[in-house]
């Protein structure tokens, strides 16, 4: 019997109810614009600073153009979640239909795709002054960090064929112009010895494998860019 008073189901159920209710007050034109080119913004600043910091051997330009997209996307997404909590539970199930299989090599690829997608989230959700500062800070950090890493010298590998009679010859050599290396294999031919250095080097010192070649016993040399650093 209805008496006129109201109880904590009455008052649940109208919070509830309002919760996935459509509140148009954020997605205005004005505000839609001002949030994608914020977006925008803040996602040229990941696509600089991550073709700055990028010390891979193959740089990929649609990758990086894929985290300012990621941010503008994300940015939409949110805003629409923000207004109707609804559309949370059809975006979960629209996600659920899509696979992802792009696989990520880098594991720093990673970082800045969940980098991209916070950015666009904290816009989205209206703490732009939040998004500003955060990806402020992680862009000082990461130069910070990248311009440590380039004075300590970038990591290669080099790949030495040489006789096997001059073993000595070639160690002493290679002793003698990199102080500090990894061998990572060696392997025995009917043509000579296969040698395989995991190496840093500060600056250009490309001529690194011409001096090689004036060694006795040298067939050639090779020198290549790695990633991973030097335990």
């Amino acid at each position: 019997m209805n008496n006129g008073t109201t109880g904590f189901s009455d008052v649940f159920k109208d919070k509830f109810l309002s919760g996935f209710s459509l509140s148009t007050q954020n997605l205005t034109l004005p505000n839609i614009l001002i949030s994608l080119a914020i977006a925008f913004v803040l996602g040229m600043v990941i696509y600089f600073i991550y073709k700055k910091t990028y010390r891979g051997v193959l740089y990929s330009h649609s990758f990086n153009l894929s985290l300012v997209m990621l941010s503008m996307v994300t940015t939409l997404i949110i805003m629409c979640i923000s207004s109707a909590p609804a559309l949370s539970l059809g975006m979960v199930g629209a996600l659920s239909i899509v696979r992802f299989r792009t696989a990520v090599k880098d594991p720093m690829d990673t970082v800045y795709m969940f980098w991209a997608i916070s950015v666009g989230i904290t816009i989205g959700a209206n703490f732009i002054l939040f998004s500003i500062i955060g990806t402020l800070v992680i862009a000082a950090i990461l130069l910070g960090l990248s311009f440590m890493g380039n004075n300590m010298g970038h990591n290669y590998l080099l790949v030495v064929h040489y006789d096997e009679r001059y073993g000595k010859e070639v160690t002493g050599a290679v002793n003698k112009m990199v102080p500090r290396y990894k061998l990572k294999s060696k392997t025995a031919t009917r043509n000579g010895i296969e040698m395989t250095l995991e190496l840093r080097l500060q600056g250009n010192r490309t001529n690194l494998v011409d001096n090689l070649l004036s060694v006795p016993g040298v067939q050639d040399a090779t020198l290549v860019a790695f990633q991973n650093e030097i335990a």
